[in-house]
């Protein structure tokens, strides 16, 4: 039987889940600005109605109402392609953050860059051709070649320090990632204990969401919920949590990587010692710019190396301002040739022969005890552009003492003048004359020909001239019989470190790969952004707050209490009359 004052009961419910839900409208009004706050809402619902007498039977009447829960707004879909598309979009970033430094590297806006030196390197060969017993303008090549090379030494160390600070980088996010993983454990506890008397734990929860928000920032991954509440958080098929268990993430010791002079990482689980390779986010995208970054060092080595190959091999081809003329014969090649001195190594070690190795590419550096140069009986015949040039062939001999395979960093660290150049009286060194074999006609015999080799007149800049066509000079505009070949080796032009094209043409074609790439990553991470503003704007319509809704929410749930306490006096004026009233007549 209903009770007399079930009306105050049913209005007590009313301004109880009223006041419960203006108590709900003030905490997302106080949290509309915390990061990863989701609109929380009072889950009403009618309580059991009783059952009265009728005219017709049996009629219910309710009995107000009851807050069941309160729940938060939040669109799990939405929260899986979030944090699905942030790895991409923060594995852009990163790299878009890399490409910025590369072109600040790279950049020859300011007439510093390696364009400008490798420029100012050629314009001083072609002032030298024209004049070759200018002892200025021999001061002048060394300069220039110097700064050229410091300049290729002072970028490559430039990306070397890029690659040691994504390595720092990586080092300090691994931390992060750990504490994050850390927390996320700490909150499935707690969630868990919480939530174990069926009530929602929805500030802890958004608390943890938060937490694999800035976690899918630096890798991918997958969120499973299990019965308790608690997340396994999966990423490139690891549990990196899981319920209350963690695994830890740490760098690996160093391994020195002598071909570009520093040490390399990886990431390693610290429980198991298994490798880490993550598959998205920013810690992805610094193995890739690191890889990125040694692809430009062997850039500048395959440049260096032309240098200490083909160039140096040009450069011997030459004489230098002092000596005279001399013979080399009979054929048996026994008569001592003292004539004009042969061209030396302009860029590495004067007793070291630089050759490139295009199978392992790599530059084969062979050192010679007591090194000499000595001009063979042979010379090859090269058409460049319609112009024939012949080329003696050069020997170095002596006491082979030891060869190394240099590449990357180890090239352009042997990239320096040679020694001989910046002596006292070394500028006098400078091969810029040509230097040619003549037959003497007035010898007779197949086996007694006399041949003289001869230099150029002190003004001869021949081998300058060609030493500066390298800079422009593809090896497809290049023809090379073989004329007299006795022995020796002449300048090699299909066998060059930049491939075919010209050493210019090669570093064009490096930046120009640079910007394109930038201009890619630009566009990629673009697109990225847009998509992750639509992402966040579907979430925000769902959990966000709004504070026009919630504003409108307080004014109906006043609105509700007032009226319930409002009908709650009036019923206990009811009750009072009933009470204290009622059956006191004709006493």
């Amino acid at each position: 039987m209903r009770s007399t004052f079930s009306g105050l009961n049913t209005m007590v419910r009313g301004v109880f889940a009223n006041q419960l839900s203006l108590d709900t409208v003030g905490h997302n009004i106080t949290n509309a600005s915390t990061e990863g706050y989701s609109r929380q809402s009072v889950n009403q619902a009618a309580t059991q109605a009783q059952e009265v007498s009728s005219l017709y039977g049996g009629a219910l009447v309710g009995t107000g109402v009851d807050a069941m829960s309160i729940m938060r707004a939040r669109n799990v879909y939405a929260d899986k392609q979030f944090w699905a598309e942030t790895s991409t979009h923060e594995y852009y970033k990163a790299e878009q953050v890399n490409y910025d430094k590369l072109e600040a590297i790279f950049d020859d806006s300011d007439n510093t860059g390696i364009k400008d030196a490798m420029d100012a390197f050629y314009a001083a060969w072609s002032a030298l051709s024209k004049d070759a017993s200018a002892d200025s303008s021999r001061v002048t090549v060394i300069e220039k070649g110097n700064i050229f090379a410091d300049k290729m030494s002072t970028v490559a160390s430039q990306l070397q320090d890029q690659i040691n600070a994504q390595y720092d980088d990586m080092r300090i996010h691994l931390a992060e990632v750990n504490d994050i993983n850390d927390q996320i454990v700490e909150l499935n506890k707690n969630i868990s204990g919480a939530e174990a008397v069926g009530a929602q734990a929805n500030d802890l929860r958004d608390q943890r969401d938060l937490l694999v928000d800035k976690l899918s920032a630096y890798m991918n991954v997958n969120i499973y919920e299990d019965d308790k509440g608690m997340y396994t958080v999966v990423s490139n098929g690891i549990s990196m949590v899981n319920g209350i268990n963690k695994l830890t993430l740490e760098m690996s010791d160093p391994y020195v990587n002598t071909d570009y002079g520093i040490n390399d990482y990886s990431i390693i689980i610290k429980e198991s010692g298994v490798a880490f390779i993550p598959q998205n986010g920013e810690l992805k995208a610094e193995f890739d710019t690191i890889a990125e970054d040694k692809g430009y060092i062997d850039n500048l080595a395959d440049m260096a190396a032309f240098m200490m190959t083909t160039f140096n091999t040009m450069h011997q081809q030459g004489a230098g301002i002092d000596g005279t003329d001399g013979n080399i014969g009979p054929y048996n090649n026994t008569t001592t040739y003292t004539g004009p001195t042969y061209g030396i190594n302009f860029f590495g070690d004067n007793n070291t022969v630089y050759t490139w190795d295009a199978n392992n590419h790599c530059v084969a550096a062979t050192e010679y005890t007591n090194a000499t140069i000595a001009r063979s009986l042979s010379y090859t015949q090269t058409v460049v552009n319609g112009t024939t040039i012949y080329t003696p062939s050069v020997d170095i001999t002596g006491t082979v003492n030891s060869t190394a395979n240099l590449k990357g960093i180890n090239i352009l660290n042997a990239m320096s003048i040679n020694s001989k150049l910046t002596e006292v009286g070394g500028t006098s060194l400078v091969a810029a004359r040509k230097l040619s074999v003549e037959q003497d006609v007035s010898s007779t015999g197949a086996y007694l020909t006399t041949y003289s080799v001869k230099a150029d007149g002190s003004k001869d800049g021949t081998n300058a001239v060609n030493l500066s066509t390298l800079f422009n000079l593809a090896s497809d505009n290049v023809t090379t019989t073989a004329d007299v070949t006795y022995s020796g080796t002449a300048v090699n032009m299909n066998s060059r470190a930049i491939n075919d094209i010209s050493l210019n043409a090669y570093y064009q074609s490096v930046m120009s790969q640079l910007g394109t790439d930038a201009n890619s990553v630009d566009i990629k991470e673009s697109a990225q952004d847009d998509l992750i503003t639509q992402i966040v704007n579907w979430r925000s319509s769902t959990s966000g707050v709004d504070w026009n809704e919630e504003l409108t929410n307080m004014i109906m749930f006043q609105k509700g209490y007032s009226a319930c306490s409002r009908c709650l006096t009036t019923m206990d004026e009811m009750l009072d009359r009933l009470i204290n009233s009622t059956g006191t007549v004709g006493r």
